[in-house]
């Protein structure tokens, strides 16, 4: 067996079972179903998996990438209505989670969705889709990350303590929607970037992309960080693990497969050029700054 694949193996264990404790510790103090029943934080966790694995069968078989980012935007959007349906009680701080999740959801899956259907193929999966334990793998991962990053809006909605929304929550509210905003209009600016003819094989510094050179990376760190504040008045007990979410999202995103990946290409393919240069020395990698 190659290294390749072990590493696949001991991955999609070890992402299982970190989910099972985050779906664990979440539901300290989350709603059940009955009086005595499963918690339903945890239900969601596990159905965050359990879509993805399925999803996952005919994907292999069909040897395609074209639903994945799709199934992700679907897992978030199941797992937020079946909290919603089964919890009791629900406030204000509630709904509006909700919402923030379902809007940010539908609106990132269509985009990536009709992005990878524009291009045809999602370069990243080539060698991964061949390998049955690979791609089992980043299915399961793409699990994980639902947990993680939901988990905020999860604790929310499912929590037995309901709260007034208050100061905090209006100041999460306020967040969220500055990095919605940032991560909707640098998707929109760069999708009609990439549509002009002229601009073939250049990259964008116009917008929001002179502002920064990754806005809707910060855009959807910040959002999550939105949605962490609106948790924490009722965060208590192992419940804090909700805080896991912008945490898990900037690390994602500044040290593993974000920034990275998509810097070292991008000076692979400009490094040479001195507008390029330009470019990377005046505008922030990711925290926006005006241009002067």
């Amino acid at each position: 067996m190659t290294k390749a694949r072990q590493i696949s193996i001991v991955g999609t264990v070890v992402a299982l079972t970190i989910g099972g404790l985050v779906g664990w510790a979440g539901s300290d103090g989350s709603t059940r179903l009955g009086d005595d029943g499963l918690p339903i934080f945890a239900l969601c966790a596990a159905l965050a998996f359990a879509i993805n694995l399925i999803v996952f069968v005919p994907s292999f078989l069909a040897q395609t990438e074209h639903y994945y980012d799709l199934t992700g935007s679907i897992t978030y959007l199941t797992v937020t209505v079946t909290a919603l349906v089964l919890s009791d009680g629900l406030d204000a701080r509630a709904w509006i989670a909700a919402a923030m999740v379902v809007i940010w959801a539908a609106r990132l899956g269509s985009f990536l969705f009709r992005r990878v259907r524009r291009d045809g193929k999602d370069g990243r999966f080539d060698a991964i889709k061949v390998d049955f334990l690979r791609f089992l793998m980043t299915w399961t991962l793409q699990g994980l990350w639902v947990t993680f990053t939901a988990a905020a809006a999860l604790a929310i909605i499912t929590s037995a303590e309901r709260r007034t929304l208050g100061i905090v929550g209006v100041i999460g509210i306020v967040v969220w929607v500055i990095g919605f905003g940032f991560e909707a209009i640098s998707d929109q600016q760069k999708s009609a970037f990439r549509a002009d003819p002229a601009n073939d094989g250049r990259f964008i510094t116009t917008g929001l992309w002179a502002w920064s050179r990754h806005p809707n990376y910060f855009g959807e760190i910040t959002l999550w960080t939105g949605m962490a504040i609106l948790a924490l008045p009722i965060l208590s007990g192992w419940r804090w693990v909700a805080l896991v979410s912008p945490v898990f999202v900037t690390l994602l995103l500044t040290r593993i497969s974000g920034l990275p990946m998509l810097e070292r290409r991008a000076a692979k393919r400009w490094g040479d050029e001195a507008e390029y240069q330009r470019y990377v020395a005046e505008v922030p990698v990711l925290v926006p700054r005006p241009p002067r």
